[in-house]
């Protein structure tokens, strides 16, 4: 038997990863999101395998895990996971880079559509009462405008595929990994930060999160940006300084803001963003659809399986 340890649970059930963990009779021992740090360490001990969605896992935490083989992280981004102190146990870190890309370009594209088009102001209007209102504030026209995207993994392709539908002038990327040829394939033209946040209309950020991407865009690159830019983020709230970008959105040096992700969350009630009509936020929700979420479970049991089987993960982390 394996004892698997699900870290703030966030899913109605966990077949799936019993179904492909089968031969190894798992135990899956789900420990709330509120428990306390000295539960979360006796439920730890023991574990043979840990699986976690936005949960911090601490070196506190890593410490006390004494049998574990892996830990696996529900999605795209580890840095909730102390890298260093797994690595220094010897317990390998995974994730599941390659689920839900489509879902979150969609969501992307749904912010940039929405706040462009201003749906949600114009749909509160409507609710009570207004009407003859299309014209009471500008929009702009998506054709024939030009897109930045920062980043170009997985999701950032997906969005520029779709994207082309729309009729952009031109793709602008800002990805130091991309090389002339790859873009050249792709469609797209390879830029500086500084020159797509000048020229860009629509913005989309699709990078990790690090030390070095932390508040990618604050003042700096914000004042760059066109009076009628759109910037969306489905990638990680720390890669934007919020406080440059409620005082940008303010005094109207940019359009809107599409935003799933914030610095902190859930993002607290009296947020300054939230009284801003030129801000759509959702609740760090661009991953989901009902297909995306089993992608996810089976990807991420399908790791955990590889470790059991006495195989690196296919999606090591932390080498």
């Amino acid at each position: 038997m394996k004892k698997i340890v699900v870290l703030e649970p966030g899913y109605e059930h966990y077949r799936e990863e019993e179904a492909i963990l089968a031969a190894f009779h798992p135990e899956f021992v789900v420990v709330p999101a509120n428990a306390s740090q000295e539960t979360k360490r006796e439920q730890l001990r023991d574990a043979d395998a840990v699986m976690l969605r936005e949960a911090r896992l601490d070196s506190s935490l890593i410490a006390a895990l004494d049998k574990c083989q892996v830990i696996v992280r529900y999605g795209v981004g580890v840095d909730n996971v102390d890298l260093v102190a797994a690595k220094a146990k010897g317990i390998y870190v995974a994730n599941v880079p390659d689920y839900g890309s489509e879902d979150v370009a969609e969501h992307a594209l749904a912010l940039l559509l929405a706040a462009t088009r201003r749906i949600t102001s114009r749909d509160h209007q409507v609710h009570h009462g207004q009407w003859n209102i299309g014209q009471a504030e500008p929009m702009f026209r998506m054709s024939g405008k030009v897109l930045g995207i920062v980043g170009f993994g997985r999701i950032a392709r997906c969005l520029a595929a779709k994207a082309r539908g729309i009729g952009f002038r031109s793709l602008l990327v800002c990805d130091p990994l991309l090389d002339a040829q790859a873009a050249e394939d792709a469609g797209v033209v390879r830029v500086s930060l500084e020159t797509l946040c000048r020229e860009a209309d629509f913005i989309s950020l699709h990078v990790p999160l690090s030390e070095k991407t932390r508040h990618l865009i604050g003042a700096e690159q914000l004042a760059l940006m066109k009076p009628s830019s759109v910037l969306v983020n489905t990638s990680r709230g720390g890669l934007i300084d919020e406080t440059a970008l409620f005082h940008a959105l303010q005094n109207r040096q940019l359009f809107a803001a599409g935003l799933d992700v914030f610095e902190q969350e859930p993002i607290r009630a009296d947020h300054p963003l939230l009284t801003l009509s030129n801000v759509i936020c959702t609740d760090h929700t661009a991953w989901f659809t009902e297909e995306s979420v089993i992608e996810l479970q089976r990807k991420a049991a399908q790791e955990v399986l590889r470790v059991f089987e006495g195989n690196k993960p296919l999606n090591w982390v932390n080498r």
